[in-house]
Protein backbone atom coordinates (compact mmCIF):
# COMPACT_ATOMS: atom_id res chain seq x y z
CA UNK A 1 0.00 0.00 0.00
CA UNK A 2 1.24 3.39 -0.79
CA UNK A 3 0.31 6.22 1.24
CA UNK A 4 0.99 9.70 0.18
CA UNK A 5 3.04 11.85 1.87
CA UNK A 6 2.89 15.68 2.45
CA UNK A 7 3.37 17.76 -0.50
CA UNK A 8 6.57 19.24 -0.82
CA UNK A 9 7.18 23.09 0.82
CA UNK A 10 9.10 25.59 -1.45
CA UNK A 11 11.17 26.80 1.34
CA UNK A 12 11.79 30.09 -0.66
CA UNK A 13 7.61 30.58 0.22
CA UNK A 14 7.43 29.51 3.65
CA UNK A 15 7.21 31.59 6.59
CA UNK A 16 8.10 31.65 9.83
CA UNK A 17 5.73 32.46 12.37
CA UNK A 18 5.71 32.79 16.22
CA UNK A 19 2.33 33.24 17.13
CA UNK A 20 -0.21 30.97 15.60
CA UNK A 21 -3.88 32.59 17.21
CA UNK A 22 -2.56 35.54 15.76
CA UNK A 23 -2.54 34.00 12.75
CA UNK A 24 -5.63 32.54 12.69
CA UNK A 25 -7.11 35.50 13.84
CA UNK A 26 -6.21 37.64 10.51
CA UNK A 27 -6.72 34.17 8.41
CA UNK A 28 -9.43 31.74 8.04
CA UNK A 29 -6.84 29.39 5.49
CA UNK A 30 -3.26 29.44 6.41
CA UNK A 31 -0.49 28.23 4.11
CA UNK A 32 3.39 27.29 3.75
CA UNK A 33 3.68 28.37 7.36
CA UNK A 34 6.67 27.12 9.94
CA UNK A 35 5.94 26.92 13.44
CA UNK A 36 8.66 26.17 16.20
CA UNK A 37 8.98 26.34 19.98
CA UNK A 38 5.58 27.39 20.09
CA UNK A 39 4.05 26.52 23.32
CA UNK A 40 0.34 26.94 24.64
CA UNK A 41 -2.62 25.39 26.63
CA UNK A 42 -6.01 25.25 26.84
CA UNK A 43 -6.78 27.21 23.51
CA UNK A 44 -9.51 26.74 21.14
CA UNK A 45 -10.04 27.38 17.18
CA UNK A 46 -12.26 25.79 14.74
CA UNK A 47 -13.31 25.56 11.08
CA UNK A 48 -9.31 27.11 10.14
CA UNK A 49 -7.35 25.29 7.13
CA UNK A 50 -3.69 25.16 7.76
CA UNK A 51 -2.13 23.89 4.10
CA UNK A 52 1.57 22.75 3.36
CA UNK A 53 3.14 23.67 6.62
CA UNK A 54 5.74 22.54 8.86
CA UNK A 55 4.86 22.21 12.63
CA UNK A 56 7.94 21.52 15.01
CA UNK A 57 8.61 21.22 18.49
CA UNK A 58 5.12 22.57 19.19
CA UNK A 59 3.22 21.74 22.49
CA UNK A 60 -0.90 22.47 22.04
CA UNK A 61 -2.32 20.20 24.85
CA UNK A 62 -5.27 20.51 26.69
CA UNK A 63 -7.17 22.17 23.78
CA UNK A 64 -9.70 21.87 21.47
CA UNK A 65 -9.16 22.21 18.18
CA UNK A 66 -12.42 20.88 16.55
CA UNK A 67 -13.52 21.05 12.83
CA UNK A 68 -10.20 22.34 11.48
CA UNK A 69 -8.50 21.10 7.93
CA UNK A 70 -5.06 20.05 7.98
CA UNK A 71 -3.91 19.41 4.55
CA UNK A 72 0.04 18.42 3.96
CA UNK A 73 1.04 19.02 7.05
CA UNK A 74 4.33 17.39 8.73
CA UNK A 75 3.76 17.77 12.38
CA UNK A 76 7.24 16.51 14.04
CA UNK A 77 8.47 16.58 18.19
CA UNK A 78 5.03 17.93 18.83
CA UNK A 79 2.83 17.00 21.79
CA UNK A 80 -0.67 17.28 21.83
CA UNK A 81 -1.91 15.62 24.45
CA UNK A 82 -5.30 15.65 26.05
CA UNK A 83 -6.53 17.39 22.70
CA UNK A 84 -9.87 17.52 20.52
CA UNK A 85 -9.39 17.10 16.67
CA UNK A 86 -13.21 16.17 16.92
CA UNK A 87 -15.01 16.33 13.14
CA UNK A 88 -11.46 17.63 11.23
CA UNK A 89 -9.84 16.35 8.18
CA UNK A 90 -6.16 15.69 7.90
CA UNK A 91 -5.28 14.52 4.32
CA UNK A 92 -1.46 14.18 3.21
CA UNK A 93 -0.60 14.83 7.12
CA UNK A 94 2.40 12.89 8.75
CA UNK A 95 3.04 12.83 12.42
CA UNK A 96 6.84 11.94 13.79
CA UNK A 97 7.53 11.34 16.74
CA UNK A 98 4.67 13.03 18.74
CA UNK A 99 2.88 12.50 21.72
CA UNK A 100 -0.98 12.30 21.46
CA UNK A 101 -2.15 10.85 24.21
CA UNK A 102 -6.09 11.28 24.97
CA UNK A 103 -6.64 13.00 22.19
CA UNK A 104 -9.88 12.84 20.84
CA UNK A 105 -10.44 12.31 16.71
CA UNK A 106 -14.19 11.43 16.96
CA UNK A 107 -15.58 11.52 13.60
CA UNK A 108 -12.98 12.98 12.05
CA UNK A 109 -11.74 11.73 8.72
CA UNK A 110 -7.89 10.31 8.17
CA UNK A 111 -6.86 10.36 4.38
CA UNK A 112 -3.39 9.41 3.74
CA UNK A 113 -1.44 9.81 7.21
CA UNK A 114 1.22 8.91 8.92
CA UNK A 115 2.07 8.46 12.32
CA UNK A 116 5.73 6.67 13.00
CA UNK A 117 6.93 6.55 16.34
CA UNK A 118 4.75 8.67 18.14
CA UNK A 119 2.43 7.88 21.80
CA UNK A 120 -1.26 7.57 20.83
CA UNK A 121 -2.17 6.20 23.96
CA UNK A 122 -6.09 6.22 25.05
CA UNK A 123 -6.63 8.24 21.62
CA UNK A 124 -10.63 7.93 20.87
CA UNK A 125 -11.32 7.34 16.76
CA UNK A 126 -14.64 6.30 17.37
CA UNK A 127 -17.30 6.78 13.83
CA UNK A 128 -13.60 7.84 12.77
CA UNK A 129 -13.15 7.55 9.21
CA UNK A 130 -9.69 5.91 8.20
CA UNK A 131 -8.27 5.37 4.86
CA UNK A 132 -4.49 5.03 3.70
CA UNK A 133 -3.33 5.40 7.26
CA UNK A 134 0.07 4.15 8.73
CA UNK A 135 0.61 3.98 12.22
CA UNK A 136 4.45 2.71 12.62
CA UNK A 137 6.40 2.08 15.69
CA UNK A 138 3.72 3.88 17.30
CA UNK A 139 1.86 3.05 20.84
CA UNK A 140 -2.02 2.54 20.74
CA UNK A 141 -2.57 1.24 24.34
CA UNK A 142 -6.56 1.81 25.32
CA UNK A 143 -7.33 2.95 22.32
CA UNK A 144 -10.87 3.15 21.21
CA UNK A 145 -11.92 2.77 17.92
CA UNK A 146 -15.87 1.99 17.32
CA UNK A 147 -17.72 2.12 14.49
CA UNK A 148 -14.84 2.67 12.08
CA UNK A 149 -14.57 2.86 8.27
CA UNK A 150 -11.17 1.10 8.15
CA UNK A 151 -9.52 0.94 4.42
CA UNK A 152 -6.23 0.06 3.80
CA UNK A 153 -4.81 0.63 7.11
CA UNK A 154 -1.27 -0.93 8.53
CA UNK A 155 0.09 -1.08 11.85
CA UNK A 156 4.07 -1.64 11.79
CA UNK A 157 5.20 -2.37 15.22
CA UNK A 158 3.06 -0.83 16.78
CA UNK A 159 1.12 -1.62 20.69
CA UNK A 160 -2.06 -1.68 20.46
CA UNK A 161 -2.38 -3.30 24.11
CA UNK A 162 -5.90 -3.34 25.09
CA UNK A 163 -7.16 -1.20 22.32
CA UNK A 164 -11.42 -1.36 21.67
CA UNK A 165 -12.55 -2.24 18.44
CA UNK A 166 -16.09 -2.21 18.66
CA UNK A 167 -18.38 -2.74 15.11
CA UNK A 168 -15.47 -2.01 13.22
CA UNK A 169 -14.35 -4.63 10.98
CA UNK A 170 -10.92 -5.59 10.78
CA UNK A 171 -10.97 -8.02 7.76
CA UNK A 172 -7.66 -7.72 5.72
CA UNK A 173 -5.55 -5.51 8.81
CA UNK A 174 -2.80 -7.49 9.65
CA UNK A 175 -1.38 -7.75 13.47
CA UNK A 176 1.18 -10.11 12.84
CA UNK A 177 4.17 -7.98 13.76
CA UNK A 178 2.58 -5.58 16.46
CA UNK A 179 1.39 -6.29 20.19
CA UNK A 180 -2.31 -6.81 21.11
CA UNK A 181 -2.90 -8.41 24.16
CA UNK A 182 -5.85 -8.03 26.16
CA UNK A 183 -7.18 -6.10 22.71
CA UNK A 184 -10.93 -6.00 22.53
CA UNK A 185 -13.01 -6.73 19.88
CA UNK A 186 -15.97 -9.41 18.53
CA UNK A 187 -16.43 -12.70 16.75
CA UNK A 188 -17.86 -10.83 13.85
CA UNK A 189 -15.10 -7.78 13.44
CA UNK A 190 -11.88 -10.06 13.68
CA UNK A 191 -13.00 -12.23 10.38
CA UNK A 192 -10.26 -11.97 8.24
CA UNK A 193 -7.56 -10.46 10.41
CA UNK A 194 -3.78 -11.30 9.73
CA UNK A 195 -2.31 -12.89 13.25
CA UNK A 196 0.75 -14.76 14.26
CA UNK A 197 0.38 -18.23 15.88
CA UNK A 198 1.57 -16.44 19.10
CA UNK A 199 -1.14 -13.97 19.21
CA UNK A 200 -3.54 -17.08 18.08
CA UNK A 201 -3.18 -17.90 21.45
CA UNK A 202 -4.65 -14.74 22.81
CA UNK A 203 -7.48 -14.49 20.41
CA UNK A 204 -8.79 -18.01 21.02
CA UNK A 205 -10.58 -16.94 23.93
CA UNK A 206 -13.06 -15.09 22.17
CA UNK A 207 -14.15 -18.63 20.87
CA UNK A 208 -14.62 -19.46 24.96
CA UNK A 209 -11.62 -21.69 24.29
CA UNK A 210 -9.47 -22.67 26.99
CA UNK A 211 -6.29 -23.62 27.03
CA UNK A 212 -3.97 -25.25 29.20
CA UNK A 213 -0.18 -25.00 29.18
Amino acid sequence: MKILKPQKIQFEKITKIDDLIFEIKENEKINNINLENYKKENIEFKEITIEKSIINNTDIINSNLEKNTFIDVEFKNCNFSNTSFESCTFIRCEFNNCKMTGDNFIESRLYNVTFIESNVNYANFAMASIENVLFENTILKNSNFQENKLKNIVFKNSDLTQAQFFKTSLNGIDFSDSIIEGIVVSIEDIKGVTINQFQAIELISLLGVKVNY
